[in-house]
């Protein structure tokens, strides 16, 4: 009777301990819940406004890329762009190099003192997230070493006589598993990162993570400079259409974390949502449902949602979808709140 009765005892203790510890953790959790949602004071407009441009995503959704992407820089007079290299595309046979797409970006930057991120690997934005050409096969060593020949081919190509190129992104949310992809590899990435480095040292390497989905820690501590993504609607065929219940405060807090876990200070906004996430491609849609996602002011509101986390470099998604409603639904509201919000701050 005296062991059942201590053993009792120990039991109760166990339950309170662990009733007491399980009431922390909710306490806590709930204070950084409404932390992260406290209404946070707008910031001067001194942010550096840039966006993506995919002119194969351009091409994809029916427009002439090239006037898509000269309209981005002389109307609304873009300074910062991110520009995916496709592996697939620049070498769509083994050894074979067609860089003629990218030369010309490029140059028409060049020619407008605009600054340009340069996307090279594996996974670079846009659906399916890797861009593996066919004749790699299914060999993974050989994807690996093809991979590494690639960026350094890349990077050889343009690391001279190209002042526009401020940085070069090694991946894209390479810790992400997300997309048409093989396994995240970080033994991978660090060959990648070392070799850029090699290359080329006198450019930062950009690496980039989800903005809602991982602690930063991982892509952070490789990074000169971090990028994460900003996504307020999101579209799963599991839960729907939902919008994250996070405020501003959720990037302070992950920025502090980097800061002392990876020794972090240089971050951007690498994709602040600019375009609607609906299901199915975006342009398939009906128009009334592509609004519903984005439209002037909901990117109005995205933009000043990132401002407040203080990271004063953002680059938006979906200037091809803002010349699409342009120049194919007679809808020029986007461009031009864009126009104007890129304007006020880039000429400051």
């Amino acid at each position: 009777m005296q062991n059942k009765n201590k053993s009792m005892k120990i039991f109760k203790k166990i339950a309170k301990f662990t009733g007491y510890f399980l009431s922390l953790i909710l306490a806590l959790a709930l204070l950084f819940f409404i932390y992260i949602n406290l209404p946070v004071k707008p910031v001067d407009d001194n942010a550096k406004i840039g966006v993506t441009f995919s002119a194969r995503y351009a091409q994809d959704i029916g427009l002439d890329w090239r006037q898509a992407y000269l309209a981005m820089l002389d109307d609304l007079k873009i300074k910062y762009i991110r520009i995916p290299v496709y592996w697939d595309l620049v070498e769509k046979n083994s050894g074979e190099y067609d860089f003629s797409d990218i030369d010309w970006q490029l140059s028409e930057a060049q020619k407008r003192d605009a600054k340009i991120i340069l996307v090279i690997g594996q996974k670079v934005p846009r659906w399916p997230e890797c861009f593996i050409p066919e004749w790699v096969g299914s060999d993974d060593a050989k994807r690996k070493e093809k991979l590494l020949t690639f960026e350094e081919t890349v990077v050889n190509r343009y690391k001279n006589n190209h002042p526009e190129i401020a940085s070069w992104q090694i991946e894209n949310e390479p810790f992400l598993d997300f997309g048409v992809c093989p396994s995240a590899d970080p033994d991978l990435l660090d060959a990648e990162i070392a070799k850029v480095k090699s290359l080329d040292s006198s450019r930062t390497v950009v690496i980039t993570d989800s903005g809602e989905l991982s602690l930063w820690i991982e892509a952070a501590k490789r990074a000169d400079i971090f990028g994460t993504t900003m996504y307020r609607e999101v579209y799963t065929k599991k839960y729907g259409h939902w919008r994250y219940p996070i405020g501003p405060n959720f990037f302070k807090a992950k920025q502090l974390l980097i800061k002392i876990f990876a020794d972090q200070d240089n971050i951007v906004v690498i994709e602040l949502q600019g375009e609607p996430w609906v299901e199915g491609w975006t342009v398939h849609a009906p128009i009334e449902r592509q609004l519903e996602s984005m439209n002037a002011e909901i990117l109005r509101d995205n933009i000043g949602f990132a401002k407040k986390t203080g990271i004063n470099e953002i680059y938006i998604w979906g200037v091809e979808w803002w010349y699409w409603m342009k120049e194919t639904q007679n809808n020029s509201s986007l461009w031009e709140m864009a126009k104007s919000i890129i304007n006020q701050n880039n000429l400051k």
